[in-house]
């Protein structure tokens, strides 16, 4: 009994150092291990509150500063190389290497075992990783090997609990802490119904992971790498092949993952990305303190140490007395305070930003991709689109967009060849019929959205007899397919469904060109035919109607509703500036980017503006298409700028001197503005479009006045019309369309 009580106090001292809660008297004078990863270095176990630097070969330091308080400390931004060392206290500890980007010797991956449940992967740098394998359901491991994929994000992701059963208890209002978060429903729900195994992997710095936070950082990526690999030499992986799934977070992380070219991967299906974190963050240059804000700061909230802070399972489990949990909180104190970065950064830092984008990646991903996105995407952002150019050499990415919020992703008509893609390019089979996942996901969307949405199609072509006939026809989908009228493709006004769509072969739109040219001009006309110069002032209030759309800024389920209710108010006063065309004696089919090129002063040196298209129906109805924003101080564009895309670098702010060219890019469109209609352009300060979205813009009390040129030689509006091309379908009444906010048209005071 005495050896028993021996041992478990020896347990519960051990935890209590791991979690910050004492320091044993033989770690008093630990120098503690120092590690190398991924353009890093970290302490652990050393003497809390001693003071330490890192000195490389040749005995210069690069970085010094405090052992925190539990035993910790990580340099950032190394050269990979050899010779490492951290000087605790003037007491040098081991030498180690810091690593570059090649890979490890692959003994790592062989040598781990994975089961089903929670697990515990190394990665490369020593740092373990929270996996939680869940098998096709009604599935043993006897019944293997089988098609895998991977979700890996920072949400709670590998709590080891059941989906399903969290997910009702959380509308219940009774959250299970073991439950995996609503957001991870691809691997830890849809994958195994749809008969794949699923490994849903939780991000360094966050849950039951060690390491610190990283946000997309080096490590971060090269994790991805990792378990790739791990997972793909597990005996029960067929082919020992795996792809990529996600949604939001976990989809991000798939495009840096695939550009790293882990062997073992064969296909990646991202959904609800962003093309860049600064296009989120800072859209048009402007801080985005509604959902950027709060998704960051939640971030950092996880990524705080369990038991004390951090995610729900992760608390329960170290209390639970599970000891690589607890020993993995070790680095948490060592996580950049984002918000500090933000501040540090208010421009597009290529050092902090350009390995951590998306695009940059996506020029490296060589294994097929099936892409869904939201034109009105409430979260990561519509200009999610600007990344599809970076596959360009990519001869096998299909993409498909339509109006609607985040979780439009994953509506039906894009969940069904979600899983054709994965059965024809990962398991190398021909799709079939899936009656679990067709049952499956219309009790989903109604606990989500409150309608059911439209039948799955899991195999669209039953003809196919083999899998060359599969791909073949799989293969004859447009690279890109835009789906129009989202929600009102079923009797149910506002069901995730849309009743036509169009194909192109290339983005923006093959045949758009350099676009169609509107000029802004008197009166409020939007014309093709400019009048003689001219002039309109007017003054941007931040403050002159409501933030948003909706009373939300952070992730929420209401702009998901079939019912959803905006408050999308008209611009009042003299606080911006509209303008119309006549009605249009054609149908515009509208795909791809466009560009509102102001010729611009202000009172101010600096003016931060909002650029708003809207679609006027014949019957005095308005809906909202896209918006635009730009902080005029970051007006200068780059080389790759096009007449329908004013890209920038997002550097050197120039105040605004006499009058100059300031282009809003559009984030992109896939509407058809109708026969009849005429199509509005409206100029205010940011803010009033978005349902959450908020923008960091000074309150100018309406004191600011903005002037802009008119008329021959003034503003115009290009957009991306795709030439001949009609409506697929009559016009949906006003308030169904998905992501789209609906009111009375009232003009502004110039008259447009």
């Amino acid at each position: 009994m005495r050896q028993f009580w021996t041992a478990a106090m020896a347990a519960l001292a051990t935890i209590a150092l791991s979690i910050g809660l004492a320091t044993p008297a033989t770690a008093a004078s630990a120098i503690g291990s120092g590690h190398g990863s991924v353009y890093q270095a970290y302490l652990i176990d050393s003497r809390p509150g001693a003071q330490v630097k890192l000195v490389n070969s040749g005995g210069a330091t690069v970085g010094s500063g405090t052992v925190d308080r539990l035993g910790s400390f990580l340099v950032r931004d190394l050269p990979a190389g050899g010779g490492y060392r951290f000087v605790v206290d003037g007491t040098a500890g081991n030498s180690f290497a810091v690593r570059g980007e090649a890979p490890p010797d692959r003994g790592l991956y062989r040598s781990q075992h994975l089961h089903p449940g929670l697990n515990y992967v190394r990665m490369r740098d020593g740092v373990e990783l929270a996996v939680t394998v869940r098998l096709p359901d009604g599935k043993t491991m006897n019944d293997g090997p089988f098609p895998t994929v991977i979700e890996y994000s920072g949400y709670q992701h590998a709590a080891p609990g059941n989906f399903l059963v969290g997910a009702i208890k959380g509308l219940a209002k009774v959250p299970d802490p073991m439950a995996p978060a609503t957001g991870t429903v691809l691997g830890n729900q849809v994958a195994p119904t749809a008969g794949f195994a699923a490994v849903n992997v939780q991000m360094r710095g966050s849950g039951c992971s060690g390491g610190a936070f990283d946000l997309f950082d080096w490590p971060t990526i090269y994790d991805g790498y990792d378990i790739v690999e791990t997972v793909g030499a597990q005996s029960w992986v067929k082919r020992h092949k795996v792809g990529l799934v996600g949604i939001s977070f976990s989809g991000i992380s798939q495009i840096a993952t695939a550009g790293t070219h882990p062997p073992s991967l064969a296909a990646i299906a991202p959904m609800s990305l962003t093309d860049d974190l600064y296009s989120t963050g800072f859209p048009g240059g402007i801080f985005n303190n509604g959902f950027a804000n709060s998704w960051l700061t939640e971030r950092q909230d996880d990524a705080e140490p369990a038991p004390q802070g951090g995610q729900p399972y992760a608390r329960e489990l170290v209390r639970r007395g599970d000891r690589h949990c607890a020993a993995n909180q070790k680095l948490r104190l060592q996580t950049q305070r984002i918000k500090q970065l933000i501040e540090a950064n208010p421009t597009r830092t290529v050092s902090l930003l350009e390995h951590r984008s998306p695009s940059y990646w996506a020029e490296k991903v060589n294994v097929p991709v099936y892409l869904v996105g939201a034109l009105q995407d409430e979260q990561t952002g519509p200009q999610w689109t600007e990344i599809i150019k970076h596959f360009r050499n990519n001869p096998n990415v299909w993409v498909r967009m339509m109006n609607g919020a985040h979780l439009d992703s994953l509506g039906p008509q894009f969940l069904g060849p979600w899983y054709e893609f994965l059965r024809i390019y990962l398991d190398q089979t021909v799709p079939q019929p899936n009656p679990a996942l067709s049952a499956l996901m219309p009790v989903v969307y109604a606990a989500v959205t409150e309608a059911p949405g439209r039948p799955i199609v899991t195999a669209r072509h039953p003809e196919a007899t083999n899998l060359a006939q599969a791909k073949a026809f799989f293969k004859r989908d447009p690279r890109v397919q835009v789906f129009f009228d989202n929600g009102s493709g079923t009797p149910i006004p506002g069901n995730m469904s849309a009743p036509w769509s169009r194909g192109f072969t290339s983005w923006p739109a093959n045949g758009v060109g350099d676009g169609v040219r509107w000029t802004l001009d008197a009166g409020g006309r939007l014309t093709r035919t400019p009048g003689p110069s001219s002039s309109v002032s007017f003054r941007p209030d931040p403050a002159a109607r409501p933030a948003g759309t909706m009373h939300a800024t952070g992730a929420s389920t209401k702009p998901w509703a079939a019912g959803a209710t905006y408050e999308w108010a008209p611009v009042p006063g003299r606080a911006g500036v509209g303008f119309t065309t006549a009605p249009l004696g054609s149908d515009q089919l509208v795909v791809g980017p466009g560009s509102v090129d102001l010729r611009l002063s202000s009172s101010a040196p600096n003016t931060d503006l909002q650029a708003t298209i809207s679609e006027v129906r014949p019957d005095g109805t308005e809906i909202l298409v896209t918006s635009g924003f730009l902080r005029a101080s970051l007006r200068a564009t780059n080389a790759a700028a096009t007449p329908l895309d004013p890209t920038r670098d997002w550097l050197d702010p120039s105040p605004l001197v006499g009058t100059q060219l300031a282009r809003i890019q559009l984030a992109s469109l896939g509407h058809v503005f109708r026969q009849g209609s005429r199509i509005r352009v409206t100029i205010t300060a940011p803010g009033g479009d978005k349902t959450t979205w908020r923008f960091a813009t000074p309150n100018t009390g309406g004191r600011v006045v903005d002037t802009l040129g008119l008329g021959a030689g003034g503003s115009t509006l290009v957009l991306p019309v795709v030439p001949g091309q009609r409506a697929g379908g009559p016009a949906p009444e006003c308030r169904v369309l998905r992501g789209q906010p609906c009111r009375t048209y009232r003009p502004a005071f110039n008259g447009g």
